[in-house]
């Protein structure tokens, strides 16, 4: 999270570039590509960007610098959950990207989509409200204001920290934070302590309320044995915007099938679709129409009879190989 003045129309110095290109490499490695990291790289770049389409659409930062005099005055909770999602200039924006690109696909991966989804959730929320309580805790028992109950910051470092804190929380090993070898376990605090040596600027209480809210993340896990709600409401909320595309998927496969006459090879289910007839040699399914097997010739007469075993002699003469290579030779 950062602190200070927004410069508007800030020139690209070609790190975005970088960026995208470094995000396409690791992407590509995976077997399996993390959705809910890809969208909040995404979200933040056009955010940054604010390409013609969105411009309308999007506030400005001037409207959502996480301010927490503003927040309870106001009661902008626009300021309170969007502050996160915007930076500062190119190289905010590429540091913290990179940053959630290496801890999103290590959570995401051993997690699962939507867990992360609404750990991401309850960690925004965590470290917002934990950052605005905390200022205004020094202004009340301190008379300590000006600092931090007037600061104003943007970024998305502070659930990077409480990322980073649940990421290692198990971890036995050692890690090099800038140099300095420290516990995994105790990363966070050494990073926060010197970011802000070195980079003065950044919110240091935005940091301090992200790792806090890891920490209380994974204390209020640990005491909960039921079904995370948050989790449950978003693959509620998935399933619920895949219903249609599942849809629409499905009648278009089961149209082209009934039109082409084909089916698939099967294994030991013997239901089949609608209007096939499923081959008892080879377990392809053939279309209605078709009284011999489209993959091995085998009479439809052995299918009806209602003897599994009973097939001609033509198909009871095929080896495994020939088999094989005319299922390979039917489908390309």
């Amino acid at each position: 999270m950062d602190s200070g003045r927004w410069r508007r129309g800030a020139v690209s110095r070609g790190m975005l570039p970088l960026l995208a290109l470094h995000a396409v490499n690791e992407y590509y490695r995976l077997p399996w590509k993390p959705p809910v990291t890809a969208g909040l790289l995404a979200a933040n770049t056009l955010i940054y960007l604010r390409p013609s389409f969105l411009d309308s659409l999007l506030p400005f930062v001037d409207e959502v610098w996480f301010n927490p005099h503003l927040i309870l005055k106001n009661k902008d909770m626009k300021r309170f959950f969007l502050s996160v999602f915007y930076h500062v200039d190119e190289s905010h924006l590429v540091y913290n990207m990179m940053s959630l690109l290496w801890k999103g696909i290590q959570l995401e991966t051993s997690m699962g989509s939507t867990e992360f989804a609404s750990m991401v959730v309850a960690l925004l929320g965590l470290s917002q409200g934990i950052t605005l309580l905390l200022a205004k805790s020094l202004l009340v028992f301190f008379d300590y204001g000006r600092p931090y109950y007037s600061e104003y910051a943007v970024g998305f470092s502070g659930l990077l920290f409480a990322m980073k804190v649940v990421l290692n929380s198990h971890s036995e090993n050692f890690t090099n934070v800038h140099g300095l070898i420290v516990p995994a376990r105790y990363a966070a605090w050494a990073e926060l302590i010197l970011i802000q040596m070195f980079v003065p600027r950044v919110s240091f209480l935005g940091h301090l309320g992200g790792i806090l809210a890891g920490i209380l993340y994974l204390k209020l896990k640990g005491s909960y044995s039921g079904p995370n709600p948050l989790t449950t409401i978003i693959r509620e909320l998935t399933s619920l915007l895949r219903w249609p595309v599942r849809f629409i998927r499905n009648t278009f496969r089961l149209r082209r099938r009934r039109i082409l006459g084909q089916g698939t090879v099967g294994g030991g289910e013997r239901r089949s679709l609608s209007g096939t007839w499923r081959c008892q040699a080879c377990t392809y399914d053939n279309s209605d129409w078709l009284s011999n097997c489209e993959m091995c010739g085998t009479s439809r007469s052995s299918e009806s009879s209602g003897f599994s075993r009973q097939v001609s002699r033509r198909s009871r003469d095929l080896s495994l190989e020939e088999l094989r290579r005319r299922r390979v030779e039917r489908f390309g």
